[in-house]
């Protein structure tokens, strides 16, 4: 979608969160006069409405009737894809986004990342390095700010790394330049019809590259090794499933090339930034002194610090299970007790049971609803039950159930391996609460 085509279509916005309104200031500065239409099935703040001009507001739970009326609709991701209307809209070709405007639009360069886990880090590491190197980088996407906005002073050496969620890349018709498909597990399966749906999805992010671009990705994952073996951009394969480096912060250790991870890291992040680096031809050693510099994202592996002894960690952005089977072998055996549990997606925990049931972990402190789903299949391969469990209906619970059942010099750790929703409003407000009980909890022995 070239922003050409827009002079004289009338124009949807479809859900007006963040993207949304980072859409509207876009478009409001191309075409001033242009009257533009904004739908959210939730209703917009009143005090605000009167700043916007030249719209027609459709908000409430018949927002999406007003889809008929206009000849483009940019949809924000967060809005379900299988809806009748949106799915009519789809067919007729209605329906564009943000993501795709601005990789039709954008004349700098365009570094995309995605997967299940690992592309905020990832893109953030990235992000980091290229501006220690000199160049004139943007950190744009899910991590970074919304992208159009952007566009409107992008130049050509201006360079944007995009953090692309499945959702973004969904009937996506362009790829960015350069690509890192780092990792694809089974999430957000009430979102899409089935896996082979969210793969289709992510699988967008090198669809469309030409042998001048380059795919960066996970070698040792199935999945992405079947998607970039279509791809026709060049192709550079990183190792996964390497161990995860912990080490004192004044005790920095190599992973072999000579760059020195300080802090909690996965080095296929590393390496994924790294092959980026090298595309830029940023020199090595102003690439591990970023790497050295970079401090780790809130909520993944966080330590939160020692009270009564004990040792808690913030795994509040784990929301599948592979992200909690990957903090336990972070930890090795000395989580002792585990706080899992969130909203139900449809997940196998599977492999997590089998995985807690190898480890030292001896109590489990289970949120609804999938805390009981783990719970049963934790019981299946379990016949000893050998490990306490506790069921907590808030986060100040879980915490004072960790106090009682957690010995000196041992981990509790936050991995939920499900989403927050519906007990937390996101996971930042998950990690956040976790943080602030163990340390009011832990101050009133």
């Amino acid at each position: 979608m070239f922003v050409k085509r827009l002079k004289h279509k009338k124009i949807l916005l479809l859900g007006f969160g963040r993207e949304g309104q980072d859409t509207f200031l876009f478009l409001r500065k191309l075409f001033p006069k242009k009257i533009i239409g904004i739908a959210d099935q939730n209703q917009y703040p009143t005090s605000n409405i009167r700043y916007l001009k030249k719209v027609r507001l459709h908000f409430g739970k018949d927002y999406l009737k007003a889809i008929k009326n206009y000849d483009i609709v940019i949809k924000s991701p967060g809005i379900p894809i299988h809806l009748p209307e949106i799915e009519k809209a789809f067919n007729q070709g209605k329906i564009t986004s943000q993501t795709e405007i601005f990789l039709n639009n954008c004349p700098g360069k365009i570094i995309g990342v995605t997967g299940t886990k690992g592309k905020s880090t990832t893109a953030s590491l990235i992000y980091k390095i290229l501006k220690a190197g000199g160049i004139k980088d943007y950190l744009v996407g899910n991590i970074g700010k919304p992208v159009l906005t952007s566009l409107l002073k992008a130049k050509k050496d201006d360079v944007f790394v995009y953090e692309l969620s499945s959702h973004q890349l969904y009937e996506l018709k362009k790829s960015p330049h350069i690509a890192a498909l780092l990792n694809i597990y089974p999430e957000h399966l009430d979102y899409y019809k089935n896996f082979k749906e969210y793969i289709k999805a992510k699988a967008n992010i090198t669809k469309y590259q030409t042998r001048n671009d380059f795919l960066i990705y996970n070698s040792k994952d199935k999945i992405v090794k079947k998607i970039a073996k279509k791809s026709k951009a060049k192709k550079i394969p990183i190792p996964a499933n390497l161990p995860i480096t912990i080490c004192p912060n004044r005790c920095p250790l190599s992973n072999g090339a000579g760059i020195r991870i300080p802090s909690i890291v996965n080095l296929s992040n590393v390496i994924a930034a790294v092959e980026v680096a090298k595309i830029f031809d940023i020199p090595q050693k102003i690439v591990a002194k970023a790497i050295k510099e970079f401090k780790p994202l809130p909520h993944r592996l966080e330590c939160v610090g020692k009270f009564k002894g004990i040792k808690f960690y913030n795994d509040s952005l784990s929301t599948i299970p592979q992200a909690a089977i990957e903090a336990l072998d972070f930890f090795g055996d000395k989580v002792q007790t585990l706080i899992l549990g969130g909203f139900d997606r449809g997940l196998d925990f599977k492999k997590l049971a089998e995985r807690i049931l190898a480890s030292n972990v001896k109590t489990l402190i289970l949120f609804p609803a999938t805390g009981k789903r783990i719970l049963d299949e934790f019981k299946k391969i379990n016949k000893k039950g050998e490990q306490k469990y506790f069921f907590a209906e808030n986060m100040k619970k879980a915490v004072s159930l960790t106090y009682k059942h957690t010995e000196k010099r041992k981990i509790c750790l936050l991995s939920p391996a499900s989403p927050s929703f519906g007990m937390f409003k996101d996971y930042k407000e998950r990690g956040d609460l976790f943080k602030k009980w163990v340390k009011a909890l832990g101050k009133r022995e």
